[in-house]
């Protein structure tokens, strides 16, 4: 059964199939040369991650697992689900692929996910607001048009800043794979 993205898209295969790392792994780095690749050079460099080393110090035998293990499970997976067209020796990304950025919102280890943060502005903004409603917070120094525009402007600001950090954290835009 192939996993569908358009609108009949079933989440939990989509997710099912980002949920193992070297498929992502595989997706990331064909997204990064952004032609077809040969499977040694996937398999190479998704051992360097998978390792933490460098490309140069991978062994044979490392190496090897991997080149296995993405050309008997993970590709045809992801062939199946449309996501690249294999042939045993290249792999190319279809269109289909370019639709999965929309279910990796990758949170970094030491941030806290933009939906928390953009949660924690809204009340922070509300308590502003009602502040100056019921007139307890001073107007004297700040007018209520500058709150309200200290308010616009730190969703403006948090919203710029969540846009670049999202694009450069997707799959393919960065040396590494998140």
């Amino acid at each position: 059964m192939a996993t569908q993205i358009g609108g009949n898209s079933d989440q939990g295969e989509i997710f099912d199939l980002l949920s193992n790392h070297r498929r992502r792994y595989a997706i990331h780095y064909c997204k990064r040369e952004d032609e077809p690749v040969t499977l040694g050079d996937l398999a190479e460099h998704v051992a360097a991650w998978e390792l933490d080393k460098e490309v140069e110090e991978i062994t044979s035998a490392e190496r090897k697992r991997v080149y296995t293990s993405l050309q008997q499970t993970h590709l045809p997976t992801l062939e199946r689900a449309e996501m690249i067209e294999f042939d045993n020796r290249t792999i190319e990304l279809t269109d289909e692929a370019s639709e999965l950025d929309v279910y990796l919102d990758v949170v970094p280890a030491d941030s806290i996910p933009w939906g928390l943060y953009y949660l924690g502005l809204a009340i922070v903004s509300s308590v502003v607001m009602t502040g100056l409603w019921l007139e307890v917070v001073p107007t004297g120094a700040v007018s209520e048009l500058g709150w309200a525009t200290l308010v616009f402007a730190l969703f403006a600001v948090s919203a710029v800043v969540h846009v670049v950090q999202s694009r450069r954290m997707r799959l393919g835009e960065m040396e590494r794979p998140p």
